[in-house]
């Protein structure tokens, strides 16, 4: 529920704003009012409470900046550098699973970083304690559960890393937004978890610069550096980023709806997706041409099953990304623009991912159905869906309420995720 069509009601009653704004205050959605109350503003420039309002509300947001929050590094810094060490002890070479050689680490990554990252967010917020908890609780037994399985079964243990991951990053969002969440503070939470993960990935690229130019100098004088010191200086320094990335985005005593979502990397995130979806167009325009010229490929080779998988997923990032935190960040016109741009994008890539889906399918019927094709089919199916959530809700609710209709899709979304992951996760080993 939006405060818009309270605030209208008060066009003309300054007592009745200010209570709608302080109860907004104390139901913690300032943010919220906010970005009604701009919106207002803007279709209405002339009203004299609005325009007051405008201002005041603006003074405050500038003098929040100013006052921009200390991060906890006292507690980051030592718990990094322990989530560092773990992972360095982990990536021992006698640590692998046979014939293949791939490391535990591979598994064990993502639950590791998240157990430490639920331990700081908990910590510095000084609540949802027990949350974590249970939480690290479940993701252990769920870790112990696909170790305990993998060994008897190289493709479930090769499909089982990003699933780890997704049942990490939902640990994660249990502390954060806790299970009774609105749609905008999941929507919230996954925006900054993608700033969070675009800051550690930026994090990372440093981090292995830093670590091949220290190599190299000592390799230009002759000097050998054991295997334990080149793991040290790529896995353990790797480990210890994550948990930073986190705490410099994210202020753990603010929920997710009141969190800084324009400065720094946050910004970027808002803009860049927006710019790609103009690209995306023109390439998918002119693959969907190309489609009827070379129609058979995915259904006779796996490879190219695969760039579209890739494809999918990265759109719906694109999408996620493009999609305004508030409907007063843009104006009327950008947001008609974007809006449509969205929805040109979603219907194209249905289409794609509906002649991808059929070539699955078709290699099921013809090869039988594996691990990898009924993860792959699964996870087609939820991502059209939701494409189909998307466009079905933009049409129904129309330009007045479509960045709230697109914000709840993947909220939705988050739901539909979590649940086809912990499936994998867990009956696919009996399934096959």
């Amino acid at each position: 529920m939006t405060f818009r069509e309270e605030i209208e009601a008060a066009e003309s009653a300054p007592e009745q704003l200010e209570r709608l704004f302080q109860s907004a205050l104390k139901e913690k959605r300032e943010a919220e009012f906010r970005a009604d109350l701009i919106a207002c503003h803007r279709a209405a420039p002339d009203n004299l409470l609005y325009a007051a309002w405008f201002h005041r509300l603006q003074a405050a947001a500038a003098d929040s900046l100013l006052g921009w929050r200390k991060t906890n590094w006292k507690l980051a810094l030592p718990l990094s550098f322990a989530s560092g060490v773990i992972m360095w002890l982990l990536s021992a070479g006698r640590l692998v699973y046979q014939p293949e050689q791939m490391p535990y680490l591979v598994q064990l990554a993502a639950p590791i970083l998240a157990v430490f990252t639920m331990a700081y967010l908990s910590a510095t917020s000084g609540r949802g304690t027990g949350r974590a908890l249970r939480a690290s609780a479940g993701l252990a037994a769920a870790v112990a559960y696909v170790m305990l399985l993998s060994p008897e079964n190289e493709h479930y243990r090769l499909v089982m890393a990003p699933h780890l991951l997704l049942l990490s990053w939902a640990a994660v969002g249990v502390i954060v937004i806790g299970a009774g969440a609105s749609a905008r503070e999941r929507f919230s939470f996954l925006i900054k978890s993608v700033e969070a993960f675009v800051t550690g990935g930026v994090f990372l690229i440093a981090t292995f610069v830093f670590s091949g130019i220290a190599l190299s100098m000592f390799a230009a004088l002759d000097v050998e550096v054991g295997d334990a010191i080149n793991r040290l200086m790529f896995v353990g320094l790797a480990g210890a980023v994550p948990l930073l990335a986190v705490a410099s985005v994210y202020d753990p005593l603010l929920s997710p709806v009141r969190q800084e979502f324009t400065r720094g990397v946050g910004r970027l995130i808002i803009t860049f997706p927006r710019v790609l979806l103009a690209l995306s167009i023109l390439v998918l325009a002119v693959y969907l041409v190309a489609i009827p010229f070379n129609f058979m490929a995915p259904f006779e080779h796996r490879d190219v099953l695969i760039i579209y998988n890739v494809m999918l997923f990265a759109v719906m990032g694109l999408l996620l990304g493009a999609t305004p935190v508030t409907a007063a960040d843009l104006s009327a016109h950008l947001q008609n623009a974007l809006r449509t741009a969205i929805m040109v994008v979603a219907v194209m890539v249905v289409i794609v991912s509906l002649y991808a889906l059929a070539a699955v399918v078709y290699r099921t019927i013809g090869h039988g159905l594996t691990v990898n094709r009924m993860t792959v089919i699964g996870w087609n199916s939820v991502n059209i869906g939701l494409l189909g959530l998307l466009l079905y809700r933009q049409l129904r609710h129309g330009r007045q309420a479509w960045v709230a209709a697109l914000q709840h899709t993947f909220s939705d979304g988050i739901f539909a995720y979590i649940a086809w992951g912990v499936f994998v996760i867990i009956a696919t080993p009996w399934l096959f």
